[in-house]
């Protein structure tokens, strides 16, 4: 009996004395939601009920990892180790983020993708994904194609003399 009135008391202080988590509230806009690829989309949005400084952005498409990749690098999954962050106004909750499409790591194709913020690090396969807000982005071919740059041809050339200079440069030079 004594047992039981303990873990009564025990529990009421815990009730009591733990604070009542805030539901987490995220909200994403972006603009402008249809453009080509290398101009600029600015997304903004809000947090509340979390006391973050940042929020993270990844994105989500046809030819990506599934788990949603870093904005800047469509290389690697989130989650591991890259994730594109804008910082919240701690004032208010607001965040904004510029994305450049012109300087990204890996291939930007034409089609419709889902860019999501949430508040902590995590990626979209979580067990336990934490509370998210997405906005669709759509993108076309670029208005003019990236022009390659070719190789001067006596640049081979040039690497293989250099080359064989390092290689065979007397001894006495290299100390």
């Amino acid at each position: 009996m004594n047992g039981m009135r303990l873990l009564l008391v025990i529990a009421a202080l815990l009730f009591i004395a733990l604070p009542v988590a805030a539901e987490v509230t995220l909200t994403i806009n972006a603009t402008p939601q249809t453009a080509r690829i290398g101009e600029t989309i600015v997304m903004n949005g809000t947090v509340s009920g979390s006391p973050t400084i940042a929020v993270f952005l990844f994105l989500t498409g046809d030819g990506l990892d599934t788990r949603g990749v870093a904005l800047d690098n469509l290389n690697i999954p989130a989650g591991r180790g890259m994730f594109t962050t804008a910082p919240v106004q701690l004032t208010d909750g607001t965040w904004t983020y510029s994305w450049d499409t012109s300087v990204i790591l890996g291939t930007l194709k034409p089609g419709k993708y889902t860019v999501y913020v949430v508040d902590r690090p995590v990626d979209r396969l979580r067990p336990v994904m934490p509370q998210y807000a997405t906005v669709d982005v759509e993108f076309y071919p670029a208005a003019h194609p990236a022009e390659e740059t070719p190789l001067h041809p006596l640049l081979p050339l040039c690497a293989v003399v250099l080359a064989g200079c390092l290689v065979f440069w007397p001894r006495k030079y290299q100390d």
